[in-house]
Formats: structure tokens, sequence, C-alpha cells
């Protein structure tokens, strides 16, 4: 093995290794999740070349050099104030869902008008007009950290795939017998996942455009599914129940089911890894977030105080953090070592159905009914900025992956870029 060169990687805090190996040029990741500002380098320099071989003495100032970058990085403090850069009217009747790429140089709107566009976030113009679904266009998705790819899952019963520098479409999946609500590609973009309403959920191959597998079991109808970060193990939720499956990438007939995460005592609303893959957070109409232990499945913490569903959960990127969203018009962010309650979001006039941490965790971005969205300090709860303009429920709201772009998505049909 011979180490070729660093990769740097900010969020979460990480240094990538690309190395050769028989000929091949491969990569692994060295995870610094809980790195700070205060960490002292020479002994976490030394503790990585005792378990990483590829990290020869020689290379100890260059890893320190790259530590103390992440270092600085993490360090940097956020008073960054948004404005609106622009207003797309982006579709005729409501949207649906919007979506970034890794790097943020583009997303995606998808709409009751059956189509999804392809934007540019620099300048707000329309790249490509994806047509060709027979109804609402609800789930949409790139294959990051690519971009390359666009999937979107429709009313209709199928999936598409597309190209996201051309606009063309690659394959149609059909073979749902119902609405398709939730889609998602594994981390390496060979295959995608989707959930429908039929109470099935399928894989299927980016290359050939076939069915790979279906995954039953479910009772009821699946609203949502996601990847762990190495791609070997998929959540999917109902209103019934969460299933864990253990997919093998090299034959899926090994496909199995690890788990069925049961304790919730109302629907499912949202499903999500943290980013190690070592516990799962699943969002419930029963007024509760549950943690789970991936391995084992069982539940290792039940997040309680909000007073009414909670419509969304999400961890920030080092998986320290946990922050739910609920029809109660409040968010809150939990600990996930103690898992107590740290912050309580309050001041929305309307409930909240979506939640996300910008990429360094410093901040929290709400979506709301009240029409508008909100960034909040997580450590302290305090309101730092209200985003106001659109005229009806925002849905949807995102950060790019430098967390100095944010994308609002209305049923006021418009999209807007915020800077």
């Amino acid at each position: 093995m011979r180490l070729k060169r660093f990769l740097l990687r900010y969020y979460p805090p990480g240094i990538i290794l690309e190395y050769e190996k028989g000929g091949e040029l491969m990569t692994k990741s060295i995870d610094l999740l809980d790195l700070s500002p205060k960490t002292a380098v020479d002994p976490l320099v030394e503790e990585i070349q005792k378990t990483e071989p590829l990290i020869t003495a020689s290379r100890t100032q260059q890893v320190k050099q790259l530590i103390l970058r992440l270092q600085e990085k993490i360090g940097q403090q956020d008073h960054h104030k948004f404005y609106l850069f622009k207003v797309l009217r982006a579709h005729i009747l409501p949207l649906t869902n919007v979506a970034f790429n890794k790097s943020g140089s583009s997303f995606i709107t998808g709409s009751y008008d059956r189509t999804c566009k392809v934007w540019e976030t620099a300048t707000g113009e329309e790249l490509h007009t994806l047509e060709g679904h027979r109804n609402v266009v609800y789930a949409i998705q790139f294959n990051n950290p690519y971009g390359d790819k666009i999937a979107t899952g429709s009313f209709d019963k199928t999936c598409k795939l597309w190209s996201a520098e051309t606009g063309k479409c690659y394959h149609t999946f059909r073979g749902h017998t119902a609405e398709i609500v939730c889609v998602a590609f594994n981390p390496q973009s060979t295959l995608v996942a989707t959930g429908s309403m039929d109470t099935t959920a399928k894989l299927w191959d980016i290359q050939t455009g076939e069915e790979a597998l279906t995954l039953n079991g479910h009772s009821a109808e699946i609203i949502s599914l996601s990847f762990n970060t190495t791609g070997d193990r998929l959540i999917t939720g109902s209103s019934a129940h969460i299933t864990f499956h253990n997919i093998s990438l090299f034959y899926f007939l090994s496909h199995r089911k690890v788990h069925t995460l049961i304790g919730h005592r109302g629907e499912i609303s949202s499903t999500q890894f943290n980013f190690d893959c070592s516990l799962i957070a699943t969002a419930s109409m029963d007024k509760t977030c549950r943690l789970w232990d991936a391995l084992s499945g069982k539940c290792v913490a039940t997040l309680t105080g909000h007073d009414d569903e909670v419509l969304d959960v999400t961890f920030d990127s080092t998986g320290q953090f946990i922050a739910t969203a609920s029809a109660d018009g409040t968010a809150r962010v939990y600990s996930a070592a103690t898992k107590k309650c740290i912050a309580k979001l309050e001041g929305h006039e309307g409930e909240i159905s979506k939640i996300c941490f910008n990429p360094q965790g410093n901040r929290v971005l709400t979506g709301s009914s009240d029409k508008t969205s909100r960034l909040w300090d997580p450590h302290t709860g305090q309101c730092v900025q209200v985003l106001e303009g659109h005229t009806d429920e925002i849905f949807s709201c995102a950060f790019n992956y430098e967390g100095n772009t944010i994308i609002t998505g209305s049923k006021d049909n418009t999209c807007r870029i915020w800077r």
C-alpha cells in the first residue's frame, strides 16, 4: 500500500487518504467527529499513527497541518446574515420539494405541474426542465456526492433517472402499483431506492435500469427511506413501523431484514442515520423522537417534550446533536450523548415541517406554515434571523455545503435563494 495524497473533509471533519493497493487507487477516511478548536494536536496525531499504518513518521508534520486547518475552519464564528438574492417563479403549480447537489452549485425543484427543474444557484438561472412524468413529481434527489444524476419519484407510480448535466432521461423504473413518495441513492451511486404507497420499497440498478430487489414486509405505505454512509444498510419507515435492511452491494439476494424497530405509537414521519451509522433517529406522530442502536435495533432513548406530532428529525454533520421539528410550532435540539434537550426553539406561529443544521453545526434552519424560515443558535435556542417574504407555507429548506446559501420552497409556487 502506498499513500498518494491527503484530502480534507470539512463537514464532518476528517482526512481522506488516497492510496494505491495492487495497482488500484483506493480511499479511506480518518473521521475526526470529536475534533474541536481546543483539541491537543500532538496526542491526536500520535493516536492516528498508532491505528493507521499509512501515516508514517515522515507524514507527521503534514497531518498536523491538516488538523490545524480543520480546527481553524471549525473555530470560525458564524455572524453571517442572509439576504434575499432571488425569487424564482419556479413552477405553474405548487412545489413539492427542493434539494441541493453536494457542492451547492445547483439545486432541483419538484412540482405538482409534473416536472422537475434544475437551477444554477449562483445566478438563479433555469438549466433544465425534466419532463415526462404523468402526475405530480413528489420525491427528488441528486446522487450526491457526485451530483451528475437526478432521481424523480412520481404519483404516476414511476421513478425516472436523469442526467443532471443534459437533462436527458436515462431510465424509467416501472413496477410500483401506487404513488412513489420517497427516493434515495446509495452513496456509491449504483442503486436508487424508491418507497411507495403500495407498502413496498424497491432497489433499482442505475446501469441497467432493471429492478434489483423488492423489499416487502411493511403493512402500510412507505413514507421515508435512507441509506447509511457506507451504503450497506437501508432504513424504510412506514406509518406502522421502521425496518432496517442489510443490503449486499455485490449480491442482492443476500439482502435480509435486520431489525424491525417497534415502539412508536403513531405514524413515522422521518428517519435518519447519524454519520458513523451507529444511531438511527425516527420522528413520529406520537409526539416523540426515538434513538435506536443500529447494531442491536434496540431503542436507546425516547426524546420527549413536544406537545404535538414530530414532523422532521435531523442529526448535525458529526452526529453529536439531534434537532426535531413539530406541529406544535417549536423545534428542539438534543445532545446525542446525554439524550437531553439542550435548547427549545420558540417563535414560529405555525407548525414546523422541516429542520436542518448548517454543515458547521452552529445554526439550525426551520421552515414553517407561518410563511417564514428561521435561523437559530442550536446551543442557546435564540432566533438569530427570520427569513420573510413567502406568501404561503414553507415546506422545504436547505443549506448548501459551505453553509452560506439557503433555498426555501413554498406552496406559493416560488423558491427563494438567500445568501
